[in-house]
Order: C-alpha cells, then structure tokens, then sequence
C-alpha cells in the first residue's frame, strides 16, 4: 500500500468512527439504548468521495418510529463535516431479535 492509498484508507476509518458515533447518538423512543447498540445497524460502508451508505433494520415491521429513527439517522451523518451524500436503508432480513443487541444493552434492558 502507498502513501496515498494508506492516508485515504485512515481518512476513510476515521471518517466510518464519525458515522458509528452519530448512530450511537440517535435512540428509538420507547427504548433507552442507542439503535447501534440495540444492534439495528446491519452495515455502515464509507465509498470514495465520502458517501455514508447505512443498511438498517428495525425492532418490528410496525415500529412506532419507523419514520422517525432512519431519518434522524440520516440526518445525524449529514451534520459530519466532509459528508457527501447519505444513503439509509431498511432491511428486514434478517429478522431482528435480542440476540443483534451489545452486551452493552442487554445488561441495561436487564436481558443479562
């Protein structure tokens, strides 16, 4: 790898610890843990030119907040300095279970 190739990659990582902590800062409203540690977050890929796709589902098809949380979400990443274009999406395969949750969340819900 050379030099330019090894400082996009750190930009990139760097850039991809940005998005991570903009989700961690976005909670589904009747939960009290972030939607990254409730394991909502399926993927999170930075592409050239800083273009954040974020592949997402969530606790239930007829969650409450489905329009709410993929948006705030959305707009979280757009906030990140440098951000390009912002892509969420939403998944329901595989299904969402306890088991995606940290253990993080799972002693606060009380499921440890």
């Amino acid at each position: 790898m050379n030099t330019d190739e090894s400082t996009k990659a750190s930009v990139e990582t760097a850039l991809k610890d940005q998005v991570t902590e903009a989700i961690k800062s976005v909670y589904d409203p009747e939960i009290p843990v972030d939607v990254y540690e409730l394991g909502l977050i399926y993927e999170v890929n930075v592409y050239p030119v800083n273009n954040v796709f974020v592949l997402m589902t969530l606790t239930s098809p007829a969650c409450p907040a489905a329009e709410s949380i993929p948006g705030e979400i959305e707009q979280k990443i757009r906030a990140i300095e440098g951000i390009n274009d912002v892509q969420v999406e939403i998944t329901f395969d595989p299904p969402y279970s306890p088991d995606m949750m940290s253990e993080a969340a799972k002693l606060e819900l009380g499921f440890l």
